[in-house]
């Protein structure tokens, strides 16, 4: 019967955070930030003075790192916004297929990565035009051979896309 009351725990993690608590006042052109639960790149930011009521505001203007949509977000400066962990990871290509969107990737230990897709493979939304450049290059660079071909590729959120292509 003791049993019963235990609570019971399917999976651990380690209890590390996506994100940290920044000022949106500290927030810069090229910062990351979280707007509606996206992770996004700021291009634009701009702040009004401090009015009859308090506080000044910041309009951040930002695309989100994984679809290229646009989105905006006004706030006081003194709020804290969340900002993602963000990490590049550069890795070889071992083979890339131009059909299905599969590419299998080295990484640094020896082992391989397979749980990517070609960047116009998207689950969201249309692939923008750097997605397909980027798709073009790994697909030619590939069936051509000559050259080792490195794909970038950017982590945050749980989620992972290829971002640039590098010929070595």
């Amino acid at each position: 019967m003791a049993d019963d009351d235990e609570p019971t725990f399917e999976a651990a993690e380690s209890g590390a955070s996506l994100t940290y608590p920044q000022q949106a006042g500290e927030i810069r052109k090229g910062s990351f930030l979280m707007i509606k639960g996206h992770p996004c790149k700021c291009v634009e930011v701009s702040t009004s003075k401090t009015g009859k009521h308090g506080h000044a505001k910041a309009h951040i203007v930002a695309v989100d790192i994984f679809t290229g949509k646009k989105m905006e977000d006004l706030c006081p400066t003194s709020h804290n916004l969340e900002v993602p962990f963000v990490k590049k990871t550069e890795f070889q290509v071992l083979s890339a297929d131009g059909d299905t969107g599969e590419v299998s990737l080295l990484q640094e230990d020896g082992s391989t990565k397979d749980d990517l897709n070609l960047p116009i493979f998207v689950q969201v939304g249309e692939p923008t035009d750097e997605d397909k450049k980027v798709t073009e290059e790994i697909l030619t660079e590939m069936d051509k051979g000559d050259k080792s071909v490195f794909v970038i590729v950017q982590a945050a959120c749980g989620m992972e896309k290829i971002i640039a292509t590098k010929l070595v």
